[in-house]
Order: C-alpha cells, then structure tokens, then sequence
C-alpha cells in the first residue's frame, strides 16, 4: 500500500534534515510522525520515527554528564558531512589534505589531530564535506568524539596496510563506537533489536598500498570485511586511486543529482538539487520551495531510458542526473 504522504509531511521532513540541534531534531519528527496518514502502507515509516525519537531523546538525556568537559560542532555543509575515523597514524590528515583544500598539521607520530578539521571535496558537481578527527583508541579515548560522530551522514574508516595489525584496527574502532552505541555497517541498513543503536554507513578506506607487503594485507582485510563493507584501497601519499575513492564514496551516500530547467531554457548543471536514491517528483519540488509540491500541477523530464521532454506525475520517482521542468 502506497504511504500517500502530505507536502506537510515532506516540508516537516526537510526541517529535520536541516535541523542542527537535538531539541529542533526531536520537535520535527514529532509533526512528522504526527501528520502522516496513518494506515498500513506506514507502518514501517512509523516505527522508524518512533524509534529516532526515543533515540534522541535518550541522548539528550545523557547529555548533561558531558558539561564538566567540551565539545565540539561542525556545520553540515555540501551535500553531506562524512567523517574520516580510524586509528592513530593512519593518514587520516593526509588523505583529507589530499580530498580537499583544507590544510592539517601532517606527522609521522600518533594523535597529530586533536580537534575537528572540515574541508570540501568536489566530486563532479557535488560538495561533500570530509571532516578529519581524533583517531579512535581504547588506549586514549576522546570523551566528545562519539557525540560529533553521531551527526554524521556517514564514514570513513581508514586502516594502514602497512601494518600487520588491520584485524585489531577495525575492531578497535567498531567496538569503541559500539560503546557508544554507534555501529558501522555497509551499505545496507540492518535490522537492530537496540532501539538507541545508531547505524552508520562505512566505507573502509585501505591507505598506503604502496607500502612493502600491502597487497597481502590488502587481500587479508577483503577476505575478512569485504562481504561487510565497501572497501577500496589508496596511497595519499602517492596521490594514488584517489578519484575511484571519490566516486565509492559518493556511491555510498546513496544520494542523487537532479538538475533544473525552465521552459525555453537550457538546463543548470552547475547547481544539482541533492536528493537521496528512491526520492519522488514530489520530494524534487519540496526542495526547492515547500509550496511546489502542493501547486505542482506537472513536469517534464529528460534523462537516460527517458523520451525528451516526457510529462510526469508527483509520484514518479526519480535518477541520478535527471533533467526536470516543473510546471506549477
């Protein structure tokens, strides 16, 4: 049964993604959860709200505990926020200075990175913001790390193949998020009895394969994650494989571009609207003005397997670099 959900509903769900704090977060979903039809094509989308909710409510309730020490905030910028994790030294700083414009502080010693360090990686026509910090440890925990990871669209994870150690390296990192209820996962949701368990999409990131012995370990960390996580291999220091990087992990994001255009006019390549996969005519014209969704009367499209200038419902869902003309 279709959900039939509301341009309330979609304009509610666009202030939650543009929510910053948990108060604004919580307070969103609600009038999500509140205006949506209730029947049994939402069922499922109810229990996942009830269950972000009582996540979030949990948080800010452990909140206060936190106020002796500090924290700290990035601003979402760019399509989406992905944070670069992994233990210490390896490369971390490195890979973000060589994605992005942002200059870190590079060494061969552990623990170089000590607050969060943001920069903008350009993926064709897309800004995603890579987010450099602390490494993970049970050796030398960082007490606000796992807060600012939470608000993460997803993550890096990146292990040395340098080194012998890479089972020790991921499960050192997955069970001291798992601490703090946070569990990487690849690129599909998995089903999870812990209701404030917050499942995080990871893409693992094998750095320095031009290193002495690294194409073994490389086929060991496939052998042992490859069927969990999507993996890929690099050399920052070599500038090497870095753009098939680029591109997994915007396939990671499992987002999509749809461009603009007017009548009479050429389409804008230059500003795609961002959308996730499975994301309707509807929810293209919410986002760019709430009221679209509820004036549109219909659109034109132009795409791969598509006629030039077919006309298109609200319900009609939505590919990766679509051309779309709104006639509201």
């Amino acid at each position: 049964m279709p959900a039939n959900l509301t341009p309330d509903y979609f304009a509610a769900e666009k202030e939650y993604r543009a929510a910053k704090t948990i108060p604004e977060k919580i307070r969103a979903l609600e009038e999500m959860l509140a205006i949506m039809p209730k029947h049994k094509g939402t069922d499922k989308l109810q229990g996942d709200l009830k269950r972000k909710i009582s996540r979030l409510k949990m948080e800010a309730r452990r909140r206060p505990a936190t106020k002796r020490g500090y924290t700290y905030y990035v601003k979402k910028e760019g399509a989406a926020q992905i944070f670069l994790i992994g233990p210490p030294n390896t490369g971390k700083s490195r890979i973000l200075c060589q994605l992005t414009s942002a200059v870190s502080e590079v060494a061969d010693y552990p623990y170089t990175t000590r607050k969060p360090l943001p920069g903008m990686m350009n993926f064709e026509n897309v800004q995603i913001q890579l987010v450099d910090v602390p490494p993970v440890s049970n050796e030398h925990r960082v007490a606000w790390l796992p807060g600012i990871i939470r608000n993460a669209d997803a993550l890096l994870l990146i292990v040395d193949l340098s080194r012998e150690d890479l089972l020790e390296q991921v499960e050192t990192v997955t069970g001291e998020l798992e601490k703090s209820r946070i569990r990487l996962i690849g690129k599909h949701l998995e089903e999870d009895s812990d209701e404030e368990m917050l499942h995080l999409r990871t893409l693992v990131v094998g750095n320095k394969n031009d290193s002495p012995g690294a194409e073994e370990n490389l086929q060991v960390l496939k052998d042992l994650y490859a069927e969990k996580f999507p993996l890929v291999d690099i050399s920052a220091g070599e500038n090497s494989n870095l753009d098939k990087l680029k591109r997994e992990l915007f396939n990671l994001l499992d987002i999509i571009r749809v461009y603009t255009k007017s009548p009479g006019k050429k389409p804008d390549y230059d500003d795609p609207v961002i959308l996730k996969k499975g994301s309707t005519l509807a929810d293209f014209a919410t986002a760019i003005h709430k009221d679209f969704a509820f004036k549109l009367k219909f659109a034109r499209i132009w795409g791969a397997n598509k006629y030039d200038g077919q006309k298109i419902q609200k319900d009609h869902t939505l590919k990766d670099e679509d051309v779309v003309e709104l006639h509201i």
